[in-house]
């Protein structure tokens, strides 16, 4: 399996920090907020990674990285997405890194307590067939693509309902075989112009290939300012991915 994170954007809502750098290098707590999806897969036992950025500051994350001796590796892959394409544009960069095999993406500036070690182990005993989505109990599900769950069956994933049909937000954490490139060429653009992954999600429902697991622990994104210093805090009281 190969590990995806989609580190891209151009940051709007934490400007003016982002007027400098890419968001994903601002600090959570005491380490770049991009150390955090890295070691989350590398703890999954995923360490062929791919880094998808954009923007004006791409060059920082070589600088900062290099090639992940700093976390063991040998080597980090890199791709640039121009412009704000959406989370299914800035994947499908990737299919040439995919060749074939599952992949496991990540959003980088989603940050979680624990691991993802079982939904990884889960998959693969599926024989890396289908979708799995991580899912987490929220209070504010408006703000997230939203599972709406029968007899224990996800059915539908909708885009930021002004009226949520549960409580379960899908986070930045995702598992895909590779007909994800192929629902991802099939999709159409948004009213915002963007390619959408819940719609990629959908398609993996509608074929009857998508399944859930649950994230334990804390789970939050870090891409506005009130939740960069919420996930700042929880890191420094409970610490994250072993970091």
């Amino acid at each position: 399996m190969k590990g995806i994170i989609l580190a891209g954007g151009l940051g709007t809502r934490l400007r003016p920090c982002t007027n400098v750098t890419n968001k994903h290098l601002l600090p959570v707590y005491d380490r770049p907020m991009i150390y955090y999806p890295i070691q989350c897969l590398i703890n999954a036992g995923i360490k062929d990674i791919m880094i998808v950025t954009g923007g004006q500051f791409a060059g920082d994350f070589l600088k900062l990285l290099g090639n992940g001796k700093d976390f063991g590796l040998q080597h980090i892959n890199y791709t640039y997405q121009e412009g704000e394409g959406g989370i299914a544009e800035a994947l499908s960069l990737c299919e040439y890194f995919a060749t074939g095999s599952p992949i496991c993406v990540v959003l980088g500036d989603n940050i979680i307590q624990n691991n993802i070690n079982q939904a990884v182990t889960d998959f693969k005993n599926n024989n890396s067939q289908g979708a799995m989505v991580l899912l987490k109990e929220v209070e504010d599900a408006h703000r997230f693509g939203v599972a709406e769950l029968k007899n224990g069956i996800v059915t539908n994933i909708i885009e930021k309902p002004k009226n949520p049909p549960s409580k379960f937000a899908v986070t930045g954490f995702y598992l895909y075989d590779k007909m994800v490139f192929d629902y991802i060429k099939q999709c159409k653009r948004s009213e915002r112009g963007e390619l959408e992954i819940t719609d990629v999600n959908n398609r993996y429902i509608k074929e009857g290939s998508l399944k859930y697991s649950f994230i334990d622990g804390w789970w939050t994104d870090a891409g506005t300012f009130p939740s960069l210093h919420r996930a700042s805090n929880l890191v420094a009281e409970t610490g994250a991915n072993n970091l």
